[in-house]
């Protein structure tokens, strides 16, 4: 075992939800070796080519990637080691933020998605979009990764879009995608106590969604949006309630970007696909909660 190898509690976790064969019941060859390939360029954003030898090759390793990204198996591994961690007692839902942070790609190796002949017989790939995630500004071409974490610096949830979409319209959609089973029986664990978030996220369509959901929220009311209720007399409805000390909370969701991002595959889009970006961010949350 290596630096940023997998330790072997680490693996004692993992190794329960991995699948034992492949598409056309063949047996995977040697997880952990790979998974640890994986592991290492996402942590370090080198090219799949000059993956160390001591991985293997690194088109098997490369191939995985794509291949579980593409049919949702991280996705599945991810929602199973949050439920282990949630079965243990170690996810706080007594405080749910939301927040949004930008990946920065590569351009000169991204743009508009030419699928080849042999791409256009796989089915469509899990998170697959049309727009890749990716968004020009003045900066050029630009992803955002909206994210929910609970208040252990871990993430619940995330969302990829292309880097000039809003935070509050993507506020829903992230929540709707919080959802952690309970292997002991059940419906899945899907509301927190409480959800935090800046500004950004204050807006009539959330908030009456998360009266309808009755999630309690600190969400702070931007002065324009202020000034408008106060002009509309009666009409304009109450104002949203805040609580200072709840909201210091919030840099929980900030410092739990910062540890995905600890990655530099995460911090930096590598990946043209955004189906493939989204899974290089999902290992790096799994990765986060192995270490519970």
């Amino acid at each position: 075992m290596r630096r940023g190898d997998l330790t072997n509690a680490e693996w004692v976790r993992l190794e329960p939800h991995l699948p034992v064969s492949g598409r056309r019941g063949g047996r995977w060859n040697d997880h952990r070796k790979v998974i640890n390939g994986i592991l290492f360029r996402v942590r370090t954003g080198i090219p799949w080519r000059d993956l160390p030898e001591r991985f293997g090759r690194w088109k098997t390793v490369y191939e995985r990637h794509r291949r579980w990204s593409a049919d949702g198996t991280w996705d599945r591994i991810l929602s199973a080691v949050q439920a282990d961690a949630d079965l243990a007692g170690r996810i706080d839902w007594s405080m749910v933020s939301v927040d949004s942070s930008p990946a920065v790609p590569i351009s000169a190796r991204l743009g508009p998605a030419r699928r080849s002949h042999a791409s256009q017989k796989r089915s469509t790939p899990r998170h697959h979009r049309s727009d890749e995630g990716l968004g020009r500004s003045r900066g050029g071409l630009t992803s955002k990764i909206h994210l929910a974490g609970e208040g252990g610096c871990r993430p619940l949830a995330f969302l990829v879009t292309p880097g000039q979409w809003g935070d509050a319209p993507q506020m829903i959609e992230v929540l709707e995608r919080v959802r952690v089973p309970r292997p002991q029986g059940g419906r899945s664990r899907t509301r927190p106590d409480h959800l935090g978030g800046d500004k950004a996220y204050s807006s009539r369509r959330n908030h009456r969604y998360l009266r309808r959901r009755q999630i309690k929220h600190t969400i702070p009311e931007p002065k324009d949006q202020r000034a408008n209720r106060n002009r509309r007399g009666s009409k304009g409805g109450r104002p949203t309630g805040f609580d200072s000390e709840i909201y210091k909370r919030r840099n929980e969701v900030e410092r739990t970007i910062n540890r995905l991002k600890n990655s530099r595959a995460v911090a930096t889009r590598y990946d043209k696909r955004a189906y493939v970006f989204h899974g290089t961010v999902t290992i790096a949350a799994i990765r986060l909660w192995l270490s519970f």
